[in-house]
């Protein structure tokens, strides 16, 4: 986790422990009982104050007052602490097996329709783990939303999850699932004029491409650009997801260029083309809980609407995992990509007969990006093998890529791939400089989306699928000799 953005997380908790002693003190007082004093994290005393918030006595006050404490408990814990706490919350508060035992008994006893009714309510009421009932107590609290999304953080974060650690992020992620349905979000634009503390917000969230100062935030909000971001009511200051949008004539092919400072603005309403080219998810706690597909189409209706000169919609995206599926890729992968022709010119830069030690040496030599001769010598075979590497799929079908995952799914179409698209330091790192373009052809998209999840499929241009065809039909000439130096 960024720095800046733990920094975030943790004002925020400190101020929401300072509001829920508040409301516990406040409560104690109206019910003329003493508020809760510190537990810290001795399990007796804590599973002591989870079970007084299930049994509910004294009414709704008291129950908020209860709850407010458990709240103010687990945020002032350490790490160590809040492992303790979840864990008694996991496992002593988990589904008490005997009594769905019984109640399935109950169940195939049932003698008429009436008992077996109520017999299949007993046992739905059953299979309903306490910590349920828990987790939805912090509902009604002020920010008690958030709350349970950074707990849920906090339980990705743990190393050696138990089965019972399991079983209550998977409670826990159903509870957001349905607090967090796309039917509840609201689509905001956030600019220039927007509260300063969401601006820093969206410095801290970005994920794809470092915002590297205000002034970098001003360039990519300005009037040749969108940057949209989703709401949940009960969140109303936190974004769970923005993409950035540049508005610009034609596919934009380089992330450099596009995100350059000192280029020249571009009229909106003489723009063609839309290009999202970061998506990024705020919330580790919602991991899992997907709002990319409902942004995106949210964000194309919408310029689509004030733009209509724009018949464009498409990314500029990453390719992740590129460069670690070449460095495993066989030798003779790496052989028909290049060619015959081509392998001289490759040994001869990376020093090593050897295809995979002379491919790498030439990739991790620094700023080869600027040397005419090894990327002439790259790129042909490179792009095939990127193509290449879009086909490669894991054990469920799905392609390796987890960026593609998301686009094909929401029905795009592979466009480009694009050469030296990111020759940042770590776009060499972790794609040897490619990126790809994915298309959304507002006509093609359920179509591309049903084809996919039906079948597999992955829509791609003819430029692409000739890319993919091409590396195992290589008969590239040496580029060396192609220019002349061998």
């Amino acid at each position: 986790m960024d720095t800046s953005e733990t920094t975030l997380i943790g004002r925020t908790l400190s101020n929401l422990a300072g509001v829920w002693r508040d409301i516990s003190q406040s409560a104690a007082r109206t019910i003329g009982l003493n508020g809760q004093g510190p537990v810290g994290g001795d399990p007796t005393a804590l599973k002591s104050l989870m079970s007084e918030c299930l049994e509910a006595r004294g009414g709704e006050v008291s129950a908020r007052m209860r709850a407010a404490g458990l709240g103010q408990t687990y945020i002032q814990l350490d790490l160590e602490g809040r492992r303790k706490f979840l864990e008694i919350m996991a496992e002593d508060f988990a589904v008490d097996e005997a009594r769905v035992k019984a109640a399935v008994a109950a169940l195939g006893a049932a003698p008429g329709e009436t008992e077996r009714m109520q017999a299949l309510q007993d046992l739905h009421r059953a299979t309903r783990p306490p910590r349920l009932r828990l987790l939805t107590q912090f509902n009604a609290l002020p920010e008690g939303v958030r709350f349970l999304v950074d707990m849920r953080a906090d339980l990705l974060n743990l190393k050696n999850r138990s089965p019972a650690l399991d079983g209550l992020d998977s409670d826990l992620r159903g509870l957001l699932t349905s607090w967090f349905d796309t039917g509840f979000l609201d689509l905001r634009q956030v600019t220039w004029d927007s509260p300063a503390s969401l601006l820093e917000k969206v410095i801290a969230y970005e994920a794809v491409h470092e915002i590297r100062s205000w002034d970098d935030l001003r360039n990519r909000l300005d009037s040749d650009r969108r940057l949209f971001a989703l709401f949940h009511p009960r969140m109303p200051d936190e974004p769970l997801a923005f993409v950035e949008v540049a508005l610009v004539k034609g596919i934009a092919r380089n992330i450099q260029a596009l995100l350059d400072e000192d280029a020249p603005r571009v009229d909106p309403e003489a723009a063609d083309t839309a290009i999202f080219y970061s998506i990024s998810n705020t919330q580790k706690g919602l991991r899992g809980i997907s709002f990319g597909e409902f942004l995106i189409k949210r964000v194309v209706a919408r310029l689509s609407g004030e733009l209509p000169r724009i018949k464009t919609f498409a990314t500029l995206s990453p390719v992740p995992g590129f460069l670690a599926w070449l460095s495993s890729c066989p030798r003779e992968v790496l052989d028909l990509a290049f060619g015959e022709a081509a392998l001289g010119g490759l040994r001869a830069l990376g020093g090593s007969d050897d295809t995979s030690v002379a491919l790498s040496a030439v990739l991790t030599r620094g700023n080869w990006p600027a040397d005419a001769v090894i990327c002439t010598a790259l790129k042909d075979p490179l792009l095939r093998l990127c193509g290449q590497y879009f086909l490669q799929r894991r054990d469920d079908g799905q392609p390796i890529d987890p960026v593609a995952r998301f686009h094909l799914k929401n029905g795009a179409r592979l466009e480009h791939i694009d050469w030296l698209g990111d020759d940042s330091a770590h776009g060499l790192k972790q794609s040897a400089g490619l990126m790809v373009n994915y298309r959304y052809s507002l006509d093609e998209i359920e179509a591309n989306h049903e084809a996919y999840m039906n079948d597999g499929q992955i829509a791609m241009s003819a430029e692409v699928k000739t890319l993919c065809k091409s590396a195992g039909e290589s008969n590239a000439l040496d580029p060396l000799r192609r220019l002349g130096l061998r």
